[in-house]
């Protein structure tokens, strides 16, 4: 089962400093039948402005993943943590019994990412923060971990029986991916456009996918994807 979200009928916030797309009900918009997909529970597609971001605010119970796109993104939280991710590289935070942190775009231009929510496999711990590098160049044509809490994986490490990976796709290539029919995938290029299983899917779309064994990705143009797969 695959059903595509296009991305002009996603929720949709402007607050000036903030753009906001919301893939599931957040804040202000609210679907019944979009409160999540599997352990995923929010996927915010965010256009930041220069000079401009989150101030310091609180969050508990939820492995927080975000994907920068374009521009970098500056990090600081109640625990002392603070650190910029630039675009094609991630940080996740665990909020675990509780942190509060702030995110600030203090370039000169637009910042774009993709912050995802995870709910966490056992709630409580000591919340914790990190970041890590993700060349392009290392997911051409095929899938990199970017954060997991399976074992062995070699990823940044959320507390959720998930995992987050990206991957590039050329014009006319084609990625296989073996899929668990019993979990939960949600895919998104974040560029580009592409089929999947012969559907296919713009730029910024969303695709819920379950009782899926194989996925065929072919790239109808240079793309950039993120997935989520999660019980």
């Amino acid at each position: 089962m695959i059903e595509k979200r296009p991305f002009a009928g996603l929720g949709h916030a402007n607050h000036g400093w903030l753009n906001a797309t919301h893939h599931f009900s957040f804040a202000h918009y609210y679907d019944p039948a979009r409160m999540g997909w599997g352990a995923l529970r929010v996927w915010n597609d965010d256009e930041i402005a220069a000079d401009s971001g989150f101030p310091m605010h609180p969050h508990a119970n939820m492995e927080i993943i975000t994907y920068v796109r374009e521009g970098a993104i500056t990090h600081r939280d109640s625990l002392g943590n603070h650190g910029r991710t630039e675009a094609g590289d991630v940080q996740v935070m665990s909020a675990g019994s509780g942190i509060r942190h702030s995110e600030h775009n203090r370039e000169s231009g637009r910042t774009r990412l993709f912050q995802i929510w995870i709910e966490p496999a056992t709630e409580g711990g000591t919340p914790s923060w990190g970041q890590r590098p993700f060349p392009r160049e290392q997911r051409e044509g095929r899938f990199t971990i970017l954060a997991s809490g399976i074992a062995g994986d070699d990823a940044l490490p959320i507390r959720a029986n998930a995992r987050v990976l990206a991957a590039t796709v050329g014009a006319g290539q084609t990625l296989m991916l073996d899929a668990d029919p019993e979990r939960h995938l949600y895919l998104v290029p974040a560029t580009g456009r592409i089929s999947v299983n012969g559907v296919q899917v713009d730029a910024r779309d969303g695709l819920a996918i379950t009782q899926e064994e194989r996925l065929e990705i072919t790239g109808l143009e240079q793309a950039e994807l993120v997935l989520v797969d999660s019980e």
